[in-house]
């Protein structure tokens, strides 16, 4: 238990070192990327960080998960729509308001499906 809780701080640390390394290379070195793609490289550290836990058997956090998953679709509208070239606009935070109230809306109906299997057992 202790190893895993080592491994774990030690897997959380690197990921925050790549974060600030995407960020400084994303602001200074990348700044011709798409606007997007910032959220989009952050996004797949966050989510790397739990598949990295999830194959040597740590639990996965949904916080990150959720934060990592929002930051990937949130950047990856914003490449879109700037690199597209599209004649309108898409709509990047009504989007990502939408995407929140259904993660939300869906954690509610699994917490209650769950409940109600609880209660029959």
């Amino acid at each position: 238990m202790k190893n895993i809780r080592r491994l774990d701080d030690k897997l959380e640390t690197i990921a925050w070192g790549l974060l600030f390394i995407w960020w400084g290379l994303r602001w200074w070195v990348l700044i011709s990327l798409p606007d997007g793609s910032g959220l989009v490289g952050t996004g797949s550290i966050l989510l790397g960080l739990n598949l990295i836990r999830s194959l040597v058997g740590i639990p996965t956090r949904s916080f990150t998960t959720t934060l990592g998953l929002l930051a990937a679709g949130v950047g990856g509208l914003m490449v879109v729509n700037e690199s597209m070239h599209l004649p309108f606009q898409l709509p990047v935070f009504e989007t990502l308001l939408i995407v929140i109230g259904i993660i939300i809306v869906g954690r509610g109906l699994l917490r209650a499906s769950q409940a109600d299997l609880e209660q029959k057992a």
